[in-house]
């Protein structure tokens, strides 16, 4: 991806205090450790003051990938090995736990976490010089800084710190019971070395008044519930000890997208949620932040407090009792990965166990033990301080910034620790069990604290050693995601209480009671004595263009009334729109999200659209001698796209060629056919159900007419509509058909759900691309003679130029005055405009939609245009008289 280059005044003011290490290989240090550790709890030897570690090789992806083009991040590349925790977007990932452990103590930012509540912020390299925050609220000295003023004017740091999300390890609370988190594993952990300005040095020019007690940090990525923002105490930011700094730069490199480019806030020792990325306001207050996402994000809330009354008593997540600031004291295996093997046969002796342990608010960790009987008995494991490395080093210049360490005790970083275990001992145990403690003694506990949010899950890690033949296999706890795995998962399928003490399982021999746990009721996510079935057609009608539709466990949801509210703002449910979602939403949501489905809860999707949802039907057989009508009620089939026509700006007439030229397309007028191609990015299947413009005997090709909805700031565009844009000439596209529940015999006789009724007048009502069903059956009464069935059309456009099909339509109301009156009405009609003028709504129909005249069964009304119009249409026409069974929407 081609990006913009600094011109040469920006790069001098940016690279002015640059005095970069020169480029080195990727640190051996983990490897060195290695060598150098010697008897149980015996430290790393002192290195020498240029021993510290450097960042591993790093290459910055260039391709997006394809999940990405269809969301707001189309634009950033990113790397294929980051595993997703919430679908497509936003982007929250983590790098699998083996890979992020094998790039040593730093880690390259490609495979460094991220947590995103919404799209990246794009900034191009060109401006990142004037990139602009402010310090305001309670300062004597207000502060308006770019980029370019924070690097030239203030001295610039670096240190190595290690940011850690509040959820990780949140996997393993979510299968003993789903929180309102999405499923973390023990890889939202990373390490890198952070240029900036130390926060104290800008807070202290900007002179912070009496009573002013927080500093509260907002970023540039706005969001459903405003930007994102949070709050520390303004006493820890003054503190050169806490180490809290204005960021610019990672790993030697300018920050990438994703980890807050150009500006973020790193708060080391805290939890990765305050350290607010995209940078663009710091307001010093009297009070915690009132930001929603301080509020309603990373608190620990009293274990007893359930989804359901954390949602119904908004003061749990007022109390700031319960915000979460320092990190709690964590470790995890890398080494043995999960479902690693072991051969015992001709192995070596001993087996390394190795992993990662952090504190949190600058405690060092002391000890890590490691248990192979439940507890029972422990062993101290070696302890790598690789931050210890950069301390020792003295006063040095790297990556543009001052790192001298020496005289600060804290500890900000993780630490690797290892330890060989014999293979038979090994394999004379059921498990492997972690745990550490920092220097205030606080140790990991052996129990879990279920919470609400699912935060700061921190408990024993314990992975699973099964004897399988001649070999060892490991189990991890979980895996991330929606990734299947790990001995939580089998052992509650089993049926085993994860919350007994003992891990869901028994101990040989131990009498012990099991502690009877109340088995948490199924939720209900369907409203009561709702029995309306909906069929694929009226789903995929809404399936992203308006109204979002989706479905979970058969049961259809209208998700338009959470669009605002929804935390990943409404691509996450746009991107769900007309699917079965049930897998994803089951296991991302929480209860709560849970119990609010009742509210969205329209309908059950009816078994023909359970079976088009799950099934992919079977191709035709292509030696078979095509047939004379083309369309096939249970069979897709396929035609040629012939001709693309631009008829306005955002619609198009497409052309098919069918099987054969003598072909027609057996489609009876009324009645609709549905389209299904691929997705161009995702190759997922998309139906729609479309009314041909071309003449039902038409022979050898049909015609689509096709309005495009394009993509706006507002909402992604139509999948199918866009789809259908980005074809070829020569494209193959799948129909099936007919359908429909109205088809129009001639001469007055229609046939509704089977049953024929007579007609003198057909009242239609249509807007924009609504007009093709219309116009199919307006045609047909026009063309026949005979038919002496008056027809009244009233089309609604925004423009002139919005009327579809206008000419031929005049055509026909000239050829036809006696039985047609044809009125056109626009919302943004011009000066010159002869015809009626703004919605179709009460007043219009009210004036030529009158029902009085007509004996009953005389007359049907026929709509078709977006949802909003045929709802208020709706009304209007019961209002004046007409009466539903006289009414029928396409």
């Amino acid at each position: 991806m081609a990006t913009h280059q600094l011109n040469e005044e920006d790069t001098k003011h940016l690279r002015r205090v640059s005095a970069d290490l020169p480029p080195s290989p990727p640190d051996s240090e983990h490897s060195d450790s290695e060598k150098a550790e010697a008897d149980t709890q015996q430290l790393i030897p002192r290195p020498s003051h240029t021993d510290f570690p450097l960042p591993p090789t790093s290459t910055e992806p260039t391709a997006v990938l394809e999940p990405d083009k269809k969301t707001p991040d189309s634009w950033l590349p990113r790397d294929p090995r980051l595993i997703r925790l919430t679908g497509v977007h936003p982007f929250n990932v983590e790098a699998p736990l083996s890979d992020l452990y094998n790039e040593g103590f730093l880690t390259s930012p490609e495979l460094f976490y991220v947590r995103n509540h919404g799209h990246v912020p794009r900034v191009e390299e060109a401006d990142i010089p004037d990139w602009e925050f402010t310090v305001e609220g309670l300062v004597e000295n207000p502060l308006t800084l770019t980029l370019r003023d924070l690097i030239a004017d203030y001295n610039n740091v670096t240190y190595p710190i290690t940011l850690v999300c509040a959820g990780n390890r949140r996997k393993e609370q979510n299968v003993v019971r789903k929180t309102k988190g999405f499923s973390w594993g023990a890889a939202g952990v990373s390490t890198a070395l952070f240029t900036g300005v130390v926060l104290g040095d800008v807070l202290a020019k900007a002179k912070p008044m009496r009573g002013a007690r927080y500093v509260c940090m907002e970023g540039a990525d706005k969001l459903p519930n405003g930007y994102y923002g949070t709050s520390v105490k303004l006493n820890w930011a003054v503190d050169p000890n806490k180490g809290m700094m204005l960021a610019h730069k990672m790993n030697g490199e300018m920050l990438r997208p994703d980890h807050g480019k150009p500006l973020r806030v790193v708060i080391p020792g805290q939890i990765g949620g305050r350290s607010v990325k995209w940078l663009k306001r710091l307001i010093i207050t009297s009070e915690p932040s009132d930001n929603w996402y301080h509020i309603y994000d990373n608190r620990v809330l009293p274990t007893m407090v359930s989804p359901e009354e954390s949602a119904n008593k908004p003061a749990w997540w007022m109390d700031e009792r319960y915000a979460i600031y320092d990190l709690s004291t964590n470790s995890a295996i890398a080494y043995p990965a999960h479902e690693e093997q072991l051969c015992l046969v001709g192995s070596e002796p001993s087996y390394r166990v190795k992993g990662y342990a952090y504190g949190g608010g600058g405690r060092r960790v002391t000890r890590v033990e490691l248990s192979i009987d439940k507890g029972v008995t422990w062993r101290l494991a070696n302890i790598d301080y690789a931050e210890d490395r950069y301390r020792e080093a003295g006063r040095q210049q790297l990556y543009g910034g001052e790192m001298d360490l020496e005289w600060r005790e804290n500890s900000f970083c993780w630490c690797f620790w290892n330890i060989d275990m014999t293979v038979s001992e090994l394999a004379a145990s059921n498990d492997l069990l972690v745990r550490a403690m920092d220097d205030s003694m606080n140790l990991q506990p052996r129990d879990m604290y279920w919470s609400v949010l699912g935060m700061m899950n921190n408990p024993w890690y314990r992975i699973t050693i099964s004897k399988e033949n001649d070999y060892l296999r490991f189990e991890h706890p979980t895996q991330p995601a929606l990734m299947p795995g790990g001995w939580m998962e089998r052992v509650k399928k089993a049926g085993g209480n994860l919350t007994n003490g003992y891990w869901g399982e028994r101990i040989e021999g131990d009498d012990a009671t099991e502690p009877v746990t109340e088995a948490a009721a199924e939720i209900k996510m369907t409203k009561h004595g709702l029995e309306k079935a909906i069929t694929i057609d009226e789903l995929r009608k809404h399936d992203g263009e308006d109204e979002p539709w989706f479905v979970v466990n058969g049961e259809v949801y209208d998700g338009t009334g959470f669009l605002k509210e929804h935390p990943g703002g409404a691509t996450s449910i746009f991107s769900a729109a007309g699917l079965d979602s049930s897998d994803e939403f089951l296991a991302i949501h929480s209860d709560t999200a849970k119990t609010m489905m009742t509210d969205y809860h329209i309908g059950s999707l009816d078994d023909d659209g359970r079976t088009a949802l799950s099934t992919n039907d079977v191709q035709p057989d292509p030696s078979a001698i095509p047939s004379s009508k083309f369309l096939d009620s249970r069979t897709w089939k396929r035609a040629i796209l012939h001709t693309k026509t631009k008829v306005s700006w955002d619609t198009r007439i497409f052309r098919f060629k069918l099987e054969h030229d003598a072909q027609t397309l057996g489609l009876p007028t009324g009645q609709h056919l549905m389209i299904r191609l691929r997705d161009p990015v995702t190759r997922e299947a998309i139906i729609r159900s479309y009314t041909p413009i071309s003449e039902t005997s038409q022979e050898g090709f049909m015609d689509v007419l096709v309005k495009i909805y394009f993509d706006t700031k507002e909402r992604k565009g139509g999948k199918m509509s866009l789809a259908m844009d980005s074809l070829p000439v020569g494209h193959f596209v799948e129909f099936k058909g007919p359908i429909g529940k109205f088809e129009y015999l001639g001469n007055g006789k229609c046939d509704v759900n089977g049953k024929e009724r007579q007609i003198n007048t057909l009242l239609m009502i249509c807007a924009g691309s609504g007009i093709t069903p219309i116009y199919q059956v307006f045609r047909a009464v026009m063309q026949d003679r005979e038919d002496k069935t008056k027809c009244v059309v009233l089309d609604g456009n925004r423009l002139v130029g919005d009327i579809l099909c206008k000419v031929d339509l005049d055509g026909f109301a000239k050829d036809n005055e006696e039985k047609c009156r044809l009125l056109y009405t626009l919302t943004q009609a011009p000066g010159n405009w002869e015809g009626l003028k703004g919605r179709i709504a009460a007043p219009l129909l009210k004036e030529h939609a009158v029902r009085e005249g007509f004996c009953e069964g005389e007359a049907m009304v026929l709509i078709c245009g977006p949802e909003a119009l045929e709802k208020s249409v709706h009304k209007a026409l019961l209002e004046i008289g007409w009466k539903d069974e006289e009414l029928m929407f396409f």
